[in-house]
C-alpha cells in the first residue's frame, strides 16, 4: 500500500515538473517574441523628381492598306506599294536595323448586302529615326510612295536611362530633405533607409496632328511641320527612414 502511495506522489511530482517546464518555456518564447516585434522608430515620406528633355529620336509606325475583290490581286497591289515605300526609306540611308516590317495581314470581309467577300491587305513598317532633321523629308517621301496610314509617331530620347536616373536621384533627395525637416524639431536624426518603392513614369510627346492621322486613317491630308515638344520623366518614391 505504501509503495502505491509513493508511486502516485512520484507521478504527481513529474507532472508538476513538466507543467513548470512548459510554463517557463512559454514565458521565454513570449519574451523573445516581444523583443522580435519591438518596433523600430522610423518615418515614412515620399519624394518626387522631374526631368524634362528635348527628344532626339522618333519612333515611326506607318501602314499600307489595300482593298479589293480578289485576294491575290489585293496582295500584289499591296506588295507593289510597300516596295515603293521601302525604296523611299533606302533613299534616306537609314540603317537596316532601324527599319522593320512589323505586321503583314490579308483578311476577308463579308458584305452581307452584296453577299460577297472583299479583301483587305495591310503591311506595317516601323522606323527608328535617330536624326530628327530628316523627319519632314522622310514623312513626305513615305506619303508620296503610297503609305495611307500613320499608325503612330513617338518622340524619344537616346539618353532615357540617364534621364530616369536623374529623376530618381532628385526624388530621393526630396524625400530625405522632407524627412529631415520633420524630425529636426524633435532633436532626432534621419538614419538609414529601411524600404524604398519607386514609380518612375515617362511621358512622350505625341503631336495632335499625328493623332488625327491615326483616327482618320488618311495620311495624305497631314503634311504639317514638325512640333517635337518635350519628354517628361517623373520619379515618385516612398521611403522609410530609421530615426536615430
Amino acid at each position: 500500500m505504501k509503495s502505491t502511495i509513493h508511486e502516485n506522489q512520484k507521478n504527481n511530482l513529474q507532472r508538476l515538473g513538466k507543467k513548470a517546464f512548459l510554463i517557463l518555456a512559454l514565458a521565454f518564447m513570449t519574451i523573445a517574441g516581444a523583443q522580435e516585434t519591438k518596433q523600430i522608430p522610423q518615418i515614412n515620406v515620399s519624394g518626387e523628381g522631374k526631368v524634362k528633355a528635348v527628344p532626339d529620336q522618333a519612333f515611326i509606325s506607318v501602314s499600307v492598306d489595300t482593298k479589293g475583290n480578289n485576294a491575290t490581286d489585293v496582295k500584289k497591289q499591296n506588295d507593289i506599294v510597300v516596295e515603293k515605300v521601302i525604296q523611299a526609306i533606302k533613299k534616306s540611308k537609314l540603317p537596316k536595323e532601324d527599319v522593320q516590317t512589323q505586321r503583314i495581314s490579308l483578311n476577308p470581309q463579308y458584305d452581307y448586302d452584296k453577299k460577297k467577300y472583299t479583301y483587305n491587305a495591310t503591311q506595317t513598317i516601323q522606323i527608328l529615326l535617330k536624326d530628327l532633321s530628316q523627319y519632314d523629308g522622310l514623312m513626305e517621301e513615305l506619303i508620296n510612295a503610297g503609305i495611307n496610314r500613320i499608325t503612330n509617331v513617338e518622340f524619344r530620347s537616346s539618353k532615357i536611362d540617364q534621364l530616369k536616373s536623374e529623376a530618381r536621384k532628385l526624388a530621393m533627395k526630396e524625400a530625405k530633405l522632407k524627412a529631415e525637416d520633420y524630425v529636426s524639431v524633435l532633436g532626432q536624426k534621419v538614419g538609414k533607409a529601411l524600404t524604398i518603392s519607386d514609380n518612375t513614369q515617362v511621358y512622350y510627346p505625341q503631336p495632335m496632328y499625328q493623332m488625327k492621322a491615326m483616327a482618320n486613317g488618311d495620311a495624305s491630308e497631314q503634311r504639317e511641320t514638325l512640333a517635337i515638344g518635350e519628354i517628361d520623366i517623373t520619379a515618385n518614391v516612398n521611403v522609410s527612414f530609421i530615426l536615430d
